[in-house]
């Protein structure tokens, strides 16, 4: 692993290094435990109107994805 000029690692390089090193000690259900109380963390902080921007933001980004891909 790349280390910074000052011989310690970028905190995406931790990041990537501690995630790896997760993946190789969980399975997959603990992934999906992890998501589903996100998930129900994330509806318990915000109301209708986080979500309907989000899925606004979702298309939007979408559109743009396939109008790219048409014209490549």
């Amino acid at each position: 692993m790349a280390k910074n000029n000052n011989g310690k690692m970028s905190r995406e390089q931790a990041g990537e290094k501690g995630g790896k090193a997760t993946s190789r000690n969980h399975d997959q259900e603990f992934y999906e435990e992890i998501g589903k109380k996100g998930g129900e963390a994330t509806a318990k902080n915000h109301d209708q109107e986080f979500y309907e921007e989000i899925g606004q933001k979702g298309g939007e980004a979408r559109t743009r994805q396939r109008k790219n891909n048409k014209s490549s």
